[in-house]
This record gives structure tokens, sequence and C-alpha cells, in this order.
């Protein structure tokens, strides 16, 4: 059986690397989206991993949540993605940062 400490480790190096992800790339807007996404599973991991190592399912429950939260934010993201691109030819933040009079 794998030990907690070693889910946790898990969890936080995938948390390392999206919090890295976010402060170098600040220029991609889909890196950003993926960034995120990498730092709720960071969550999920140590959600279950201690929910499996209490033995209740609330850990299991939050991930639930989790999930659909992050599939309508990933949903909703890449459309707004597609129309600042058909608008605008670019996803690269900083060209975003305008408004159009």
């Amino acid at each position: 059986m794998i030990p907690l400490s070693h889910f946790l480790v898990l969890g936080a190096i995938l948390f390392g690397l999206s919090v890295a992800g976010i402060f170098l790339n600040r220029k991609n807007v889909i890196i950003l989206l993926m960034s995120i996404e990498l730092m709720l599973l960071a969550v999920n991991t140590n959600f279950v991993a201690f929910s499996h190592h209490l033995g209740n399912m609330t850990g299991q429950v939050f991930v639930f949540f989790i999930l659909t939260v992050a599939a309508a934010e990933a949903a909703i993201g890449l459309a707004i993605l597609v129309v600042l691109f058909r608008n605008r030819n670019t996803i690269n933040v900083a060209d975003l940062d305008s408004m159009k009079g």
C-alpha cells in the first residue's frame, strides 16, 4: 500500500509546477488555463488521498464538485479564447489589455 506522504508529495509537486507555469509564462492564455487546471488536479489528489486515509467520502464529494467547476471553467475559457482570437488574431496576454473604442 502506498503511504499518504507519497500522495501529498505528488500533490505538492503538481501544485508547484502549476504555480511555476503561471509565474513563468504570462504571455499565453492557453498555458495559463492549463496551469490552473493542473493546480486543481493537485488539490483533487490531496482531497482523495486524505479521504482514503481518513476513511470517509467527504474529500471525494469535494473532488466531484471541483471537477464540475473545472470542466465549466475550461469550456467557458476556451470559448472566450476563440472569440478573442477571431476579433484580435492573437491570444497573447500583452496584446489583449487594450479595449477597442
